[in-house]
């Protein structure tokens, strides 16, 4: 009966590296790092991110937060088709900083199968991440600068969103 778990768990993991959704030695490196690991997830509509702590190469979640929880706190109605862009991805980091507060220690980013590029939306939720008070290890010079990603929806509209998460 152990046989068959163990065979079970390696088709399970064949089947995950081979339709593309689990990067294995990218993960060993992760769990390596004894750190929270900050997981930013795309979808057609919103982004998806979570504070996660590991522990025997079990997750578990601490923190989470999507993009679609701005709507409450003020994002417009008639953007609601924008809850992806780089605006919406530094107020959802900022929003993931304000509820991770009490966080110890820095985090680690798990983008996953996301490429690492210099511009994207995986970098603008890391900066408003580390605006709202966390700890999270990044190279400035793959940042945007607040002003260019408050021009994406409007300078008013983020101060009016960013006002009502602080």
């Amino acid at each position: 009966m152990i046989m068959k778990k163990k065979h079970k768990q390696k088709k399970l993991d064949v089947r995950r590296r081979r339709e593309c959704k689990t990067d294995y030695r990218k993960r060993l490196v992760l769990l390596k790092g004894n750190k929270p690991r900050l997981v930013v997830r795309k979808s057609n509509k919103y982004i998806l991110l979570q504070i996660v702590e590991s522990s025997k190469a079990q997750d578990k979640v601490l923190f989470s937060v999507n993009s679609k929880e701005l709507l409450s706190k003020g994002w417009p109605k008639d953007k609601e088709g924008s809850l992806k862009n780089l605006s919406a991805g530094y107020l959802a980091g900022f929003l993931l900083g304000k509820k991770a507060k009490d966080l110890k220690g820095s985090v680690i980013l798990d983008s996953g199968l996301i490429p690492n590029t210099r511009g994207s939306r995986v970098y603008a939720v890391v900066k408003g991440l580390s605006d709202a008070g966390v700890e999270i290890p990044f190279d400035e010079k793959v940042m945007f600068s607040e002003e260019e990603i408050a021009e994406k929806i409007g300078k008013d509209v983020f101060e009016k969103v960013k006002g009502g998460l602080a």
